[in-house]
């Protein structure tokens, strides 16, 4: 129902709308002469309300998108980002070790043998594996240092390893056998008889708490020939 008092000493009028049971709407003006110029406002008003009940809706929704969008990112990043079973896997070899190396020159030849020390912990809060070795090989002091991985997100080991018999990095990468105790790493070495890469695999074999025996073998045309062996013995 629609109703219009109007004042004739203020010159202005009220307009009452009243839609079912909700409260009228009023509105006092000096301008608003007809019922046309008055619904149209009431409306006009109801459709602005509507749109800033919209927008904020929209807002809501939005901020609620992006809580949750930044919660699951920093959830993926934390994952990545903390230690858990295969570095502690890992962790298992921090310690001393002594070392019988024997090295194959070539297929069916005796092994020359050295003897070495092997210091291994963990660094940056448990993540990475450092192991530095000493000894000596063909008489001349030798010295290796590999870093060893476990990337939670691509779900592979990586290693790097250096040496004072060269000055390049090989790197490998690589997954644990939980059934044979054994961690498979395969990548690159540079041969420089050869002037070339050749493909290389490297095995951690975790016999017990005290004894590793760790594996080099070189790979040519598909066939793998054992060029190092190295038996541990945590002290």
């Amino acid at each position: 129902m629609l109703s219009y008092w109007y004042n004739r000493q203020s010159d202005t009028g009220i307009w009452e709308l009243e839609v079912g049971s909700s409260k009228p709407a009023r509105v006092k003006s000096s301008f608003l002469n007809t019922p046309n110029q008055f619904i149209f406002l009431i409306f006009a008003k109801q459709l602005f309300m509507k749109k800033i009940v919209l927008l904020s809706f929209c807002a809501f929704t939005l901020l609620a998108a992006q809580a949750q969008d930044e919660a699951a990112m920093m959830k993926k990043w934390q994952d990545y980002a903390t230690p858990a079973d295969m570095q502690a896997l890992l962790a298992k070899s921090e310690g001393n070790w002594d070392a019988d190396i024997s090295v194959w020159m070539g297929p069916g030849g005796e092994p020359m043998k050295n003897k070495a020390t092997s210091e291994v912990k963990m660094i940056m809060g448990g993540r990475y594996q450092v192991a530095n070795n000493k000894g000596s090989f063909g008489g001349m002091p030798y010295e290796g240092m590999s870093i060893i991985g476990y990337d939670n997100a691509k779900k592979i080991f990586q290693s790097s390893w250096v040496d004072n018999m060269g000055t390049g990095v090989m790197t490998m990468e690589g997954t644990y056998d939980p059934a044979t105790k054994t961690l498979i790493l395969t990548g690159k070495g540079y041969d420089p008889m050869a002037g070339k890469d050749m493909n290389m695999k490297q095995t951690f074999r975790f016999t017990d708490d005290k004894h590793q025996v760790i594996e080099m073998y070189q790979i040519t045309d598909g066939k793998e020939f054992k060029a190092m062996e190295m038996k541990l013995t945590k002290k």
